[in-house]
């Protein structure tokens, strides 16, 4: 699961879905993805506890202040609410953007619709490195079960005072963003640096059924991000995949409350939806007059503060009822406009389009006459009322459209000759990566000592004989045996004439060795004890992870290399692994500002540039590449990480390695016969019986296994409950 939905079989989906289900059945509001990757991770009790018998250590939680300025708290984050008396604990199942203009009910500016954070007013972004926004937080104050909730006597308190929690049960913060490209990540990316900073402890404890450590096999930062969004990617498409839920961007509910809320004659039931949705399509519909032209007319409406306008909406809004409500009027829109109109245009001639999917619960826009305008993905939000404040771009010049430069391949001294391994009077043993110049034109550098060795006897030109052995597969006989030229000079020495089999690729490291007077090279490969996912390429023998990089990019391969052809997104992926700032295990970072001077050789047309940032934009999205921040100084250098003093800049970086696949049941030796029917159990905890105790035994196996988790500081078994270490189940 840690690779995401698609690895999993469809046994365990099915498992996972029927949870899932259950939990999205049992809470009283729209499950997010994050809060369903809880419920997994930390295991929600489903007889109504909640967490309240999970070991989540509560003094680890993040405290919020009703009003105050807080962290980054994205759905899934478990908090403490500061109160007059007790803390109060809860889960944030729900977030939205509660910006002051929003009107009380529903009108929008146009500005405030897809806005960035911390923007000033139409058309002025906000200047602050840390922008802040207001936001409206749901905490599930339920979720940790009835001992440490409120009584409703004691809940009607806190909503009466206003000083914790509104009236409504919600608390209302001002979001501090430790920086742009924070405030912009999607909520699975700002949940998981949530888990992997704020709440670390909480996702590495020992106590959880199986640690996410244990899973991706390690503690490292990138393999556990990787592990984390690979999970939060499989709960994303159980949600997606099951027939009895439906889904609203990350939030899902059953049909069959929404079937309910159909039926529902009451406040915000069946008819008050529906008579939201047909006020949404009619918003921008002009009065017609028999004389005069009619104007445009564009209308912003946020659903809600929209709700709140309803006869005897209050009650039905308050906890996590407000949640439900604005999900099911939003899939309510979202199936009049996907089934009455034609992309968003209506028969009245206006066009309906959802514009801000967070500010306000869902900004939709209403716009007449809709005709005009380019037609488009109607649920897709389009932010036009931010941008329809901003100035128009000065008419460009026409410009000619560049061709990409090509790159030069990696510098040969950024690996030497090679390592010696062996020189002595019997033989020399180097090893060396093989480069894509050397699976282009067919050659091999030898190493310093073989040449010297072979220029006194055979003359300039001697032919020798290379043996090609790659571990674990089979060569066909002109390529295990060949006949090759040795070529030497003053600049190079090397083999020419060689023929390289077809699953060879630059990196490959290649371990070379002469006997003494002999007229034999022989050359192998050596296999992995796994064979690992990098990029696009699926790696079985050992390799050198820079090279791998720099030289097997789009456009490359052995019969040239070249950046005629490829698309944007293939021209950014080429271009930052073969510039960018090279890392010993083969990561790779550029300033994102000179990427498109670095693909064309000088600054392109204005439509190319903008092609290759919204290229950079699919790829930051889809984790290809990852965001990180360096600085330059005052020469113009770049460094990595920043350096205090300097210049922050924005960087792009290509993470070559993927998540580690744990096979428990041995490494899979060629030829042999895989093991059938065999599970991995990781080590867990185990509830005992009354009166029972762990043995001293198991103590230590616990401690050992909190160590492995990076938790070495006395971390002791509750009470209550043994430890079972890890083993595999089955023949």
């Amino acid at each position: 699961m840690t690779e995401g939905y698609a690895a999993v079989p469809d046994e365990e989906r099915s498992r996972l879905r029927s949870y899932i289900e259950a939990v999205v059945a049992a809470r009283a509001a729209p499950v997010h993805t994050t809060v369903a990757f809880n419920a997994v991770y930390f295991g929600y009790d489903l007889d109504g506890d909640g967490y309240g018998g999970s070991s989540l250590c509560l003094d680890d939680f993040p405290v919020i202040t009703f009003g105050e300025c807080a962290p980054v708290l994205p759905v899934g984050a478990m908090v403490c609410v500061t109160t007059g008396s007790d803390p109060l604990y809860a889960e944030i199942v729900y977030r939205e953007g509660a910006h002051p203009e929003v009107g009380a009910f529903g009108d929008v500016p146009a500005w405030v619709s897809g806005a960035p954070a911390d923007a000033e007013g139409p058309g002025r972004p906000g200047a602050d490195a840390a922008p802040r926004r207001r936001e409206l937080l749901v905490p599930d104050l339920r979720a940790f079960g009835p001992a440490l909730g409120l009584s409703p006597a004691q809940l009607h308190r806190l909503r009466t005072r206003g000083r914790w929690i509104n009236e409504d049960g919600h608390v209302v913060v001002d979001v501090c963003y430790p920086s742009w490209e924070a405030a912009r990540r999607d909520d699975l990316t700002a949940y998981a640096d949530h888990l992997l900073t704020t709440a670390r402890q909480q996702l590495l404890s020992p106590f959880v059924p199986v640690s996410l450590a244990a899973l991706v096999g390690g503690t490292h930062d990138e393999d556990l991000r990787a592990g984390l969004l690979g999970l939060l990617d499989t709960v994303r498409g159980v949600l997606d995949s099951s027939a009895a839920l439906r889904t609203w961007g990350h939030y899902a509910m059953t049909r069959a409350s929404l079937a309910d809320c159909w039926r529902d004659t009451g406040p915000l039931g069946g008819d008050d939806v529906r008579s939201l949705v047909a006020e949404v399509e009619r918003a921008a519909t002009p009065v017609r007059r028999r004389y005069g032209l009619v104007t445009p007319v564009t209308v912003y409406t946020a659903v809600g503060p929209r709700l709140r306008g309803f006869p005897g909406a209050a009650e039905r809004l308050r906890g996590a009822g407000y949640a439900a409500a604005v999900c099911r009027v939003n899939l309510a829109l979202a199936d009049v406009v996907q089934g009455d109109s034609d992309q968003g245009l209506f028969g009245n001639g206006s066009r309906i389009t959802l514009d801000d999917a967070f500010e306000g619960g869902g900004v939709w826009r209403s716009h007449h006459p809709g005709d005009a305008e380019v037609p488009r993905n109607p649920l897709v939000p389009a932010g036009r009322g931010w941008a329809s404040t901003l100035p128009a771009p000065p008419e460009p010049e026409p410009e000619a459209e560049l061709e990409p430069v090509d790159l030069p391949l990696a510098d040969d001294d950024l690996l030497g000759p090679g390592d010696l391994l062996r020189g002595d009077v019997q033989e020399i043993v180097w090893r060396a990566p093989l480069r894509l110049a050397h699976l282009i034109d067919g050659w091999f550098p030898l190493h310093p000592f073989v040449a010297e060795e072979l220029c006194e006897p055979h003359g300039a030109h001697p032919t020798l004989r290379l043996e090609l052995e790659h571990a674990g597969e089979t060569l066909d006989e002109k390529e295990a045996v060949q006949d090759v030229t040795v070529e030497l000079g003053d600049d190079s020495n090397r083999l020419t004439g060689i023929v390289w089999p077809c699953d060879f690729f630059p990196g490959l490291m290649l371990e070379l060795r002469r006997r003494r007077g002999d007229t034999v090279i022989r050359l192998a490969t050596t296999r992995l004890k796994e064979c690992v996912q990098v990029g696009d390429r699926g790696a079985g023998h050992c390799y050198d992870p820079r090279v791998l990089t720099r030289e097997d990019v789009p456009g490359s391969s052995r019969h040239g290399d070249s950046a005629v052809g490829l698309g944007p997104r293939q021209l950014v992926m080429r271009t930052v692994r073969r510039c960018g700032l090279l890392t010993l295990d083969g990561h790779a970072l550029m300033d994102r500002t000179v990427l498109p001077s670095a693909v064309y050789g000088r600054l392109p047309a204005r439509s190319q540039a903008a092609a290759l940032d919204a290229a950079v934009a699919e790829l930051l999205a889809e984790h290809l590449l990852e965001p990180a921040l360096g600085s330059r100084d005052a020469w113009g250098q770049p460094h990595f990480p920043p350096r205090d003093g300097q210049r922050i800049i924005f960087l792009i970086g290509y993470r070559p390695a993927g998540p580690r696949v744990i096979r428990p049941w041995g490494d899979g030796e060629p030829g042999g016969e895989r093991l059938r029917g065999v599970q991995f159990v990781p080590g867990h905890l185990r509830r005992l019986r009354p009166g029972c105790s762990p043995s001293d035994v198991q103590r230590a196996a616990f401690r050992e296994h909190c160590r492995r988790l990076g938790k070495a500081d006395g971390w002791e078994l509750p009470y209550g409950y043994t430890f079972v270490t890890e083993h595999t189940r089955g023949s």
